[in-house]
């Protein structure tokens, strides 16, 4: 199972959100500061993190937490 923890961590940070504000459901709209150039932070942070590299499609579909949780659990079982 993907570290749910660590995701919400560097979502937290590059939002500037509490942790407990990101539940399954978060997405870009349902948090206001989750602005174009924060989505473009919170991909590179991810990436950097998770020692990943996001396809430029890829990117335009990470909109939510579950969806980045979905995606990177995907590339680290690939990866691993």
């Amino acid at each position: 199972m993907m570290d749910e923890k660590r995701i919400k961590k560097v979502i937290s940070e590059v939002l500037c959100v509490p942790m407990e504000e990101i539940q399954p459901d978060f997405s870009s709209d349902t948090a206001e500061q989750w602005s174009s150039l924060a989505h473009l932070t919170l991909i590179i942070a991810l990436e950097e993190e998770f020692g990943v590299h996001f396809s430029d499609s890829e990117s335009v579909e990470l909109r939510s937490f579950r969806k980045i949780a979905d995606c990177l659990q995907s590339k680290m079982k690939t990866a691993g």
